[in-house]
């Protein structure tokens, strides 16, 4: 079993940055992949980037992002800190939305269904 918990949400200006952190526990944190969702009142659930599970692979550490904050966020790990972090830079009134941290035993993917671990979430609020 792994737990997830997310923290660095707030309220921030728009055009601010805020870091957000989410540490793992409970099963080796280098077999995970790892990715970052949120929700947006009354909208449904959205992808905004994942990270591959550490290894020597090719794929190891490679990241991927949603069209929406390609260029604005950057996502990415520390093994020995077993954290999986999320870089949100030049933020909009659009980003406000519960961010969700998941992991999953296997490459990464856009799809949250297919994560097997989920964390509580955290509250970003961007004002205009």
């Amino acid at each position: 079993q792994v737990q997830l918990v997310e923290s660095g949400g707030g309220l921030v200006q728009a055009g601010g940055s805020l870091k957000l952190s989410c540490a793992a526990s409970g099963r080796t944190f280098s077999s995970l992949s790892m990715g970052w969702f949120r929700q947006a009142p009354g909208k449904e659930r959205e992808f905004v980037a994942a990270i591959n599970r550490s290894g020597g692979s090719w794929s190891g550490g490679s990241t991927r992002y949603a069209d929406s904050v390609k260029g604005r966020f950057t996502i990415s790990r520390d093994s020995a800190k077993r954290t999986v972090y999320l870089q949100m830079n030049s933020l909009k009134s659009e980003d406000t939305a519960v961010y969700y941290c998941a992991g999953r035993v296997g490459l990464y993917t856009d799809y949250g269904w297919a994560y097997d671990y989920w964390g509580q979430g955290t509250q970003v609020t961007v004002s205009s």
